[in-house]
């Protein structure tokens, strides 16, 4: 049976072994997934020993993403600009190709919500690796302007000008930033510690759409706030996990699953519904 894995440090709260088993049961695809939570300084060693005992790909998520970028063979577009990699492939022809789903599934569950990206004006706040991810997928769909806001002005400089050759992408602190904003994507970590992005309050309005990449049982602090200042779309990241998933499981098996059961499934695994 054909073996699959997912690699973090930690990676026993991952949701990957759940969902990738649903998409196999749906797809009629036999597989096995587990769970691998090298060292820090071992992953390299254990990818390798992964694939060498017969392993057909795996995801990789925190620390591994930048790490694995060094280490596979080849790197799709995606995975070049992203600078990281979360989808490694053990091709025909014996080649690992390393990809990047993340901002596929961003921009997939956004459209699964109904929200509209052309000639929209996004503003994508923090410049770490899940915005760089993000930004090619999301210029692709051409929005007006994307307006990249980070505590560290320089760093969202750097990000805008690595990516402008994609579209009208740019950069601006957050105590400058002028709306109206159509979309706003809270790329940050912050969540996780129940804080907030500096955003000011004005910048909300009834029709703008927040995302915050980072999900839980509850709303998380972002979407609280935004909430609050009157924002009536709020998405959380749940669907763009289920989602990249599903993009990982298309380059693996070459057919992509439904995503709307599976996450269903997922929402009531976590109590969400």
């Amino acid at each position: 049976m054909d073996r699959y894995l997912v690699f973090g440090h930690p990676v026993r709260h991952s949701k990957s072994p759940f969902i990738h088993t649903l998409f196999a049961r749906q797809t009629q695809q036999e597989l096995e997934y587990g769970l691998a939570e090298p060292a820090v300084d071992e992953f390299a060693h254990a990818l390798r020993t992964f694939f060498d005992q017969g392993g057909k790909g795996c995801n990789v998520t925190v620390p591994f993403k930048e790490q694995a970028f060094t280490l596979v063979d080849r790197l799709s577009t995606r995975a070049k600009r992203a600078g990281a990699v979360n989808t490694i492939k053990l091709t025909e022809d014996g080649v690992l190709l390393g990809d990047n789903t993340d901002g596929a599934g961003l921009v997939a569950d956004l459209k699964s919500h109904g929200v509209t990206l052309a000639d929209s004006r996004i503003l994508l706040l923090g410049a770490g690796g899940a915005a760089r991810g993000a930004l090619a997928p999301l210029l692709a769909e051409l929005p007006s302007e994307l307006v990249i806001a980070n505590r560290t002005h320089a760093k969202a400089q750097q990000l805008a000008a690595e990516f402008h050759d994609l579209g009208p992408v740019t950069a601006q602190t957050y105590e400058l930033l002028a709306g109206p904003f159509d979309l706003v994507i809270n790329s940050t970590s912050a969540s996780l510690q129940g804080e907030l992005p500096p955003l000011a309050p004005a910048l909300i309005h009834t029709d703008i759409a927040i995302y915050d990449m980072m999900y839980g049982a509850s709303d998380t602090a972002f979407i609280c706030w935004a909430k609050q200042h009157g924002a009536r779309q709020t998405m959380d990241g749940l669907g763009m996990l289920v989602e990249q998933a599903a993009e990982a499981f298309t380059v693996w098996r070459g057919i992509r699953p439904g995503t709307k059961q599976v996450l269903r499934e997922l929402k009531r695994n976590l109590g969400v519904i």
